[in-house]
This record gives structure tokens, sequence and C-alpha cells, in this order.
């Protein structure tokens, strides 16, 4: 347990041994790189911006190359320079990363993700009830109380945080500021409610393959991408490389299913030709691809989609309707 009053003392300490980032306010809440406590903001429901960005950063440069007396010579880009905390995690968007890190530590490991996955501390907070009005990750069976994926959790009492602390790295950081902490009273541990995955979206979207609503709901998509880049488990990238042929750089950098470019070939041939195509293929790679190769549903709940589609197009209607139309 610790006291509110007491939170930001243990932050700036662990400011002072890691590089701390958190939830701050910059137009948007987002998640930044702070020096002390004092940029950070703890009254909010969830970031704009999920914090994904820390691990598949929006444009990142891989590698530098140049041509030297017939040969090409790498230069790879440094990497962290020190262990980073993450401060204000939201449970939806620590499972967001577990996703992530099934995607990216797979077939072949992603070494520059995971680098800043082994790099990072996770401290989560639980949400806020009521949750917003978008948010449903009870429905897929994640628990807004949850301490699953992160080192520490902290649960708003109040004038206190619950401290539920997981991992030994939690424990060090705990540490740091021992005195600050101190034990929780019988009966003081917390759990949510979750309700039932919907596994259920995942067995009939299949069905569903020709059906017509993925053209009537692509009349109201702008292709903006705006739901793929807000979204937790979105990774899809796309890579450039800049300079000449004597010298320059290699960059990952985010695409989207939702731009119309996104599977055009070479020789112009386009398989996801028109807005219907795009559509389906994003609910189907999150409830049906995803959780054939991992086991899983590709979505967390969190809402920004709905939230943030400048159409008003909501995910949650869209699984109602995927359940009410599929084969029984």
């Amino acid at each position: 347990m610790i006291k509110k009053a007491h939170l930001t003392q243990w932050l700036d300490r662990v400011a002072q041994g890691y590089d701390l980032f958190g939830p701050v306010l910059d137009g948007v809440v987002q998640f930044e790189r702070v020096n002390s406590s004092d940029q950070l903001v703890f009254d909010y429901a969830n970031s704009v911006v999920p914090p994904k960005n820390l691990f598949l950063p929006q444009t990142e440069c891989l590698f530098a190359f140049r041509r030297e007396e017939g040969s090409i010579i790498l230069e790879p880009r440094g990497g962290l320079e020190r262990e980073r905390v993450l401060f204000g995690i939201r449970p939806c968007d620590a499972r967001s990363l577990l996703l992530l890190d099934e995607v990216f530590n797979s077939d072949l490991e992603d070494t520059y993700y995971q680098e800043k996955r082994r790099g990072t501390i996770l401290i989560g907070l639980a949400c806020p009830s009521p949750p917003q009005r978008t948010c449903f990750c009870t429905s897929l069976g994640i628990d807004p109380l949850s301490p699953e994926g992160v080192d520490v959790l902290l649960t708003d009492l109040g004038d206190r945080y619950l401290v539920e602390v997981t991992t030994e790295k939690g424990e060090e950081l705990v540490g740091l500021s021992q005195e600050l902490f101190f034990p929780s009273a019988e009966g003081e541990k917390l759990k949510g409610e979750k309700g039932k995955s919907l596994e259920e979206v995942g067995e009939k979207i299949g069905s569903l393959w020709e059906d017509g609503y993925w053209r009537e709901l692509s009349r109201r998509c702008l292709g903006c991408g705006v739901c793929t880049y807000l979204c937790p488990t979105c990774h899809c990238f796309d890579l450039t490389d800049v300079g000449s042929t004597l010298s320059g750089k290699r960059f990952r950098c985010w695409d989207s299913c939702m731009f119309a470019d996104f599977t055009r070939m070479a020789g112009g041939v386009n398989p996801r030709p028109t807005g219907k195509e795009r559509v389906r293929q994003r609910y189907f790679d999150k409830f049906s691809y995803f959780p054939e190769q991992y086991g899983v549903l590709g979505c967390v709940g969190c809402g920004r989609c709905s939230q943030y589609c400048p159409m008003g197009i909501d995910i949650r209607t869209i699984i109602n309707e995927v359940i009410a139309r599929g084969a029984k």
C-alpha cells in the first residue's frame, strides 16, 4: 500500500535510476518520457494513443548502410541507453503487449521489439470505475483490476493505492522507496468483473466471407486508418530505404490494412481493391486469423477505435452483428 501523497516521491526516485515514461497531456493523453512526476497526469480514463509506440515506434530506423570498396557495411542503430519504467499502463494495454509478444517472438524473434520489451518495467494502473462508455474489455475476459502482464499494479482506493507486486523487477522498484509502502489491511485485495470471452464471434465470422454486410459497412468507412493507428494490437508496418545506392537508412513505419495501397503489388495488382475487402480484412484478422494463429482474439476491448472513428463505426456493434448473422 502507498499513500497518494507519497506516490510522486516514489516515481521521482524511480526516475533517478531509470528512464521514466508515463501518461502526459500533450494535446491528448499519451505516453512520453518525463524527467519528474510533475509532468504526469493521474486522473485519466485511458491514453488516446496506446503505449505500443514505445515498443513498436511509428517510425524507427533499423540500420544505416553504405557501400565501401565493393562491400555493403551495415551500421545497426543504438539500443536502449538504460532500463525504462512505464508508469500508468491500463490492464487492456498490458494484455495488448502480451498479444504483440506472440507476434514479434513467433517464428523469428524481432530483436528490435524484444529489446524494448526486455528493457521495460511496467507499473500498471487498475481501471477507474465506471469505465469509459466505449470500454468492453470485460466482454473479452479481461479483468480491469488484473495485474496480468505488469510488474506492479496500483489500484486507487481513495487516499491510497493498493500495491500488487508480481515480479522480481517490481520488487526492485518498490525497494527503491520501501519506507513509503505499508502493508494492506485484510480484505483490501480487490477483484474486478470479467465476462465470458467472445469466442463465438471467431466461430461465426468465417461463414460471413461473402456476406453483403462488409460492403454496407465499407460505405461508411473513410479509410483514414485511425482505428488501426490507435489500436494497441495492430502491428502492420512497411519498410522503406531512404538514401542512394551508396548510402542510406532503412526505416520501419506503421502501415494500415485500411489504406488503399496496403496490398498493392509492384505490377499494380491489388487483391483488396475496394473498401469492402479492406474492412473485412480488419475484422477477420482480429476475430479469425489472430486466434487461429495465436489462440486468442486479437482485440482487448479498449474501445479506442469506436471512440475516435470519425464516422462513428462501433466495433461492439460489428461483433453483435457477426454473432447474429453468423452460421448457427
